[in-house]
């Protein structure tokens, strides 16, 4: 009697032709890539016909040209707060997965740690900022990495830990009737269980990194930074920059979420979400 055939979601998506994948892909998208479009042309016409100022609302072809002509300024920016919100997010995500493997393991220390973090993560940005930049130093970029470890120390943390403990009762005894010791046990069936909830975190941390970054920087500090940027030329009036600035930070934090989607399907492709999206 032959063996049955296993088919692994691997091998599924070699089976697949590359351009069969690419228009599904694209099908994927293209609402997404059509709304976009849409919006940018609605924009553009209603600012047009309404003689909108721009110190209301500058027509995305003002922004496109401020862009351009701002490149330079806005490059070495968008680079310093790159630099601060992975610095931040990089501090984050290791301070909460240890946070997390430590409140997974012992009882005692969930009920000490879980309603500290949930205190940490009801702070507002703007009342911790000034008190990170008296601590380090309004120049010193550790001010703002701080704020960005705040913001992204609980997401991480809480669903790492819901990945630790969400774990099948019988796969655990199952394990445990075959001898398996805990180290077996958490190799083998917990850190596989919480890697999508790693990533669901990691997302989440990817746009909120950028966030406390430029938010700590209204504050004060260097002045080549997107922040500084956003404060300056709105007080000038130069609200087409300050939108450059925006579409800067907005870009680069899509940036960040696609690469970390990148590296999911990488570490994780067996995960029944992105067997899903290749469907």
């Amino acid at each position: 009697m032959s063996e049955p055939l296993t088919v692994t979601p691997g091998a599924v998506r070699m089976a697949v032709p590359l351009g069969t994948r690419l228009r599904r892909q694209l099908r994927y998208n293209l609402p997404a890539i059509v709304v976009f479009f849409g919006v940018l042309i609605f924009w553009e016409v209603m600012a047009t016909v309404l003689d909108l100022r721009q110190f209301i609302l500058p027509r995305p072809s003002a922004i496109g040209a401020a862009l351009i002509a701002e490149w330079p300024t806005l490059q070495k920016a968008a680079g310093n707060t790159l630099f601060e919100a992975v610095g931040g997010l990089g501090i984050g995500v290791l301070i909460g997965v240890a946070v997390a493997f430590t409140v997974a393991r012992w009882s005692r220390a969930r009920e000490a740690i879980l309603p500290l973090a949930i205190g940490i993560s009801a702070i507002p940005i703007i009342a911790v900022a000034p008190i990170m930049s008296n601590w380090f130093g309004i120049t010193n970029p550790m001010a703002k990495m701080a704020v960005v470890v705040l913001l992204v120390f609980f997401p991480i943390m809480i669903n790492v830990v819901r990945g630790l403990t969400e774990v099948d009762a019988r796969a655990i005894e199952l394990m445990r009737a075959n001898a398996a010791s805990d180290g077996e046990i958490l190799r083998k069936l917990r850190l596989p269980n919480a890697l999508p909830y790693f990533f669901t975190g990691l997302k989440v941390a990817t746009t909120l990194c950028l966030i406390g970054a430029v938010v700590a920087e209204y504050f004060g500090g260097s002045s080549d930074v997107l922040g500084r940027v956003i404060v300056q030329s709105s007080s000038r009036l130069r609200f087409d920059v300050t939108w450059s600035a925006i579409l800067v930070t907005a870009v680069a934090g899509i940036a960040f979420y696609l690469l970390v989607v990148a590296v999911e399907r990488v570490v994780i492709p067996w995960h029944s979400s992105l067997r899903l999206l290749e469907s």
